[in-house]
């Protein structure tokens, strides 16, 4: 996901991840916490974004947080890397 340029701010660079995959798909951007499933996108989209972020932020995100709640929205997901770095 191009969406990921180390060089962004860790706000700018989910957002932009998540923009990215949601204009793949076809589907309208979204607010920072406009819930992600309510825009269109599928568990596997959630669970790919969960990898690029993964991969984006050097991080490896336990099983335990490995939730909806954690992929809800861009606010969310902002929260979590936030609690893992």
């Amino acid at each position: 996901m191009d969406g990921a340029s180390p060089q962004r701010a860790p706000g700018e660079r989910i957002s932009g991840m998540v923009a990215e995959l949601l204009a793949k798909k076809g589907l309208a951007p979204v607010g920072a916490d406009q819930n992600l499933r309510d825009a269109g996108l599928a568990s596997l989209d959630i669970v790919n974004l969960m990898l690029a972020i993964e991969d984006s932020f050097d991080l490896v995100v336990p099983q335990d947080r490995m939730t909806p709640e954690a992929f809800r929205s861009i606010a969310a997901i902002e929260a979590l890397v936030a609690s893992l770095a």
